[in-house]
């Protein structure tokens, strides 16, 4: 690097990643104590990688996705390689644009009230609180696209590109009873899920997310604004050949459903139908 490139390195990268590290996992024994040569590996494998990798340098988080590695691996080089790997497999949006954020949240939305309708019943009756309840509670930071989900400390490979919704829906149905039983205020529901943090069972976590999006699946109909749920999704092991009846549940401006939905009468007919016939009630 020139002069001039090693001093916009270091204002981008690395004082970012010096914050980084030092509080990054520090409850780990493996990183825990002053003056800890593993944060200085950590450190090192970062700007490694970003120096490799300068279209896209460092973004937060990545230190949350080596730390295990690391910790697990104990070998800088090889943790290195096992990252870079990683990091093939994730795509980070380290500056989401206002559309990003309110796609995910308008699914994330739609998924509460379909996987977990009490919880969004009492979200609807917090919004003279707040217009949005949901906005307090949802900040992504990292978006899987095929790749890793970390997770209490489990990381694992996404069987959906959609999976980090079903990882937000399996919190709120795991530790989303309080909220409800005790009518919690947005402010109180934020500081309720934030105390949550470092704290839950992340493998109950995934079995949960895993179960709602195999649940999903299964859905003989689903609303038009999560028909994208399906359309957008790669090739995984839970494409089965899922072909849900959509039904419209949005006005669409007196314009024709954009996901061929029909009124929900209409799917309840059919239901009924298939169930004269013998089918299985949906």
């Amino acid at each position: 690097m020139s002069p001039a490139e090693r001093e916009a390195f270091w204002r981008s990268v690395e004082c970012t990643v010096e914050k980084d590290v030092v509080r990054t996992d520090r409850t780990n024994p493996f990183y825990a104590g002053d003056d800890n040569p593993n944060i200085e590996l950590m450190k090192n494998i970062l700007l490694n990688y970003a120096a490799c990798n300068p279209s896209l340098g460092y973004t937060q988080g990545m230190s949350d996705l080596l730390a295990p590695v690391l910790a697990e691996i104990q070998d800088e080089s090889e943790a290195f390689w096992c990252f870079v790997g990683l990091m093939q497999r994730t795509i980070f949006v380290s500056s989401p644009k206002d559309g990003d954020m309110d796609l995910n949240l308008e699914y994330m939305r739609e998924l509460l009230r379909t996987m977990t309708p009490r919880f969004y019943t009492h979200l609807k009756s917090q919004r003279a609180q707040h217009p949005d309840a949901l906005e307090l509670l949802f900040v992504h930071r990292v978006c899987g696209d095929g790749g890793p989900a970390h997770v209490g400390g489990v990381l694992v490979p996404l069987p959906d590109d959609w999976f980090h919704l079903f990882l937000g829906a399996a919190i709120v149905a795991l530790y989303g009873g309080d909220v409800v039983d005790q009518g919690m205020r947005p402010d109180e529901m934020l500081l309720h899920f934030s105390s949550l943090a470092g704290h839950m069972d992340g493998e109950l976590v995934l079995r949960k997310a895993r179960g709602l999006l195999h649940q999903f699946r299964q859905l003989r109909s689903i609303p038009c604004t999560l028909a994208s749920l399906c359309e957008l999704c790669g090739p995984g092991m839970w494409d089965s050949g899922h072909v849900p009846v959509i039904e419209c549940r949005r006005d669409h401006d007196g314009q024709p459903c954009p996901h061929g939905g029909v009124e929900p009468a209409e799917v309840a007919s059919e239901a009924v139908e298939v169930d004269r016939d013998g089918g299985e009630v949906p």
